[in-house]
């Protein structure tokens, strides 16, 4: 009996970066793809992945958060086997440490995003 595909959630809410989509496929991965964390929210509903990669974007209009991660990380607290790779930019590297000392985040990739090291994360992740 064959073990079933590790699963992936990309969130992909600005972009800015290489489609991977075929790059998590070319691993092994069953890949949803949703634009927005509210989507994100609903996909989370039916099924919890294995993986998910989404970018780390800082709004400091936000009145209660600072990115738009806090509330998917928020309701991952509950399954810490789920791995986040979060992609981020540098400027912003502060911001991104703040959420990080909040919610444990699998792996950090910087902008501009080489596929190479979300390989290399993603092995990681299903190792």
């Amino acid at each position: 009996m064959t073990e079933p595909a590790p699963t992936l959630l990309a969130i992909i809410e600005l972009g800015g970066y290489p489609n991977l989509t075929a790059l998590y496929r070319r691993l092994g991965f069953e890949v949803t793809v949703v634009a927005s964390q509210r989507k994100a929210l609903a996909a989370l509903k039916r099924q919890l992945p294995d993986v998910i990669v989404a970018e780390f974007n800082f709004q400091s209009d936000f009145r209660d958060r600072t990115s738009n991660l806090e509330t998917l990380m928020a309701r991952l607290q509950r399954h810490p086997e789920v791995k986040v790779i979060c992609f981020y930019q540098s400027e912003y590297q502060h911001k991104f440490q703040a959420l990080t000392e909040r919610f444990p985040v699998f792996a950090a990739i910087p902008f501009p995003i080489d596929p190479e090291r979300v390989e290399a994360a993603l092995r990681r992740a299903i190792a």
